[in-house]
C-alpha cells in the first residue's frame, strides 16, 4: 500500500518548475528551465511500462477511473547531485495539500527508474497502477471509490498465468472478486541476502460458482508475485490451482503434495 501520507508529500526542492495544467505549460526563462524541460520531456518520451504504455497515457487513464487529479511536473536534486523528475497529483480536484509524487531517479547514464514504492505498480502499466490506487483508496476508507473497476476481472489480465491471462479465467471459471484487494511492490529488507529481490504482489478474494471446497470457492485467496525481471508466479493454493488446471477444473484433482 502507499506510504502514510507525511511520507507523500513533495518535496519542492527545484526553483523552476513546470507546471501542467490541462495540458498548458508555465515556466520561466533561463538555462536551469531549459535544462528542467528537456529532463521531464526524456521521461515522456523514452520511459515505459512493461507494456509498452508512456506515462501520459498511464496518467491520462488513470484520473478517469481513480482519485487521481493530476497537477504537476518539476525536477529535484539531491545532496549527491543525483538529479529526479517527479510528477504530483492529488486525490481531489479542490485538494490544496498533501500533494503526492511519483518521482523517477535520473541514472548517470540517462536510464530512469521509478524510486517511489507506492507507485511501482505503475511499471505493470496503467490498469495494474489504478487497482493498487484504488485498494488504497478502499483501505484509507476514502468515499465514491471505484468498486466497480476493483471487481471487474478484466483489469487483472496484466498478470499472465501458465494457462493464460488471469482475469480471463477468472470469467470463465465463474468467479467474482470481493475485497480485500492488494497490488503492492514489496522491498527486500536485507540487501545480503541475494536470493530475496523486490517484487510484485497481487492479492485477490474469490467467489467461484464451481464445485470445489467451500473454504476455497467461498472467500478464496489467490496470491501471485513477480520479481523485477522475471514472470508471474503463484503462491497460494487456488493460485497454484489457477495456474496449473483449465477454468472450472480447479479442483477436479488431487495432487500429492496437496
Amino acid at each position: 500500500m502507499m506510504k502514510k501520507k507525511t511520507e507523500r508529500r513533495v518535496l519542492w526542492f527545484c526553483l523552476c518548475l513546470v507546471l501542467a495544467y490541462l495540458g498548458e505549460l508555465a515556466v520561466t526563462s533561463g538555462s536551469a528551465c531549459a535544462d528542467t524541460i528537456a529532463l521531464i520531456d526524456n521521461v515522456k518520451s523514452t520511459w515505459r511500462a512493461q507494456d509498452g504504455e508512456t506515462v501520459e497515457q498511464i496518467i491520462a487513464n488513470v484520473s478517469k477511473v481513480a482519485h487521481f487529479v493530476p497537477r504537476r511536473w518539476g525536477v529535484a536534486q539531491a545532496n549527491d547531485g543525483s538529479e529526479y523528475v517527479f510528477f504530483s497529483w492529488v486525490k481531489y480536484r479542490n485538494q490544496k495539500a498533501a500533494e503526492y509524487a511519483i518521482t523517477w531517479k535520473v541514472a548517470s547514464d540517462g536510464t530512469l527508474k521509478v524510486e517511489s514504492p507506492y507507485a511501482k505498480p505503475i511499471e505493470l502499466g496503467w490498469k495494474a497502477f489504478a487497482l493498487s490506487l484504488i485498494a488504497t483508496e478502499v483501505a484509507e476508507g476514502e468515499r465514491a471509490v471505484n468498486l466497480r473497476f476493483l471487481h471487474d476481472p478484466v483489469n487483472f489480465n496484466f498478470v499472465m498465468t501458465a494457462q493464460g491471462r488471469l482475469g480471463d479465467l477468472l470469467r470463465h471459471g465463474r468467479c467474482t472478486i470481493s475485497d480485500p484487494v492488494g497490488l503492492d511492490y514489496l522491498q527486500k529488507t536485507d540487501d545480503k541476502d541475494a536470493a530475496k529481490s523486490n517484487l510484485w504482489r497481487i492479492l485477490i478474494m474469490v467467489n467461484c460458482d464451481i464445485p470445489g471446497p467451500i473454504y476455497l470457492t467461498r472467500g478464496g485467496v489467490i496470491v501471485f508475485e513477480k520479481s523485477e525481471g522475471q514472470t508471474w508466479e503463484p503462491r497460494s493454493f487456488f493460485a497454484k490451482r489457477i495456474a496449473a488446471y483449465p477454468p472450472g477444473s480447479w479442483f477436479d484433482h488431487a495432487d500429492p503434495e496437496d
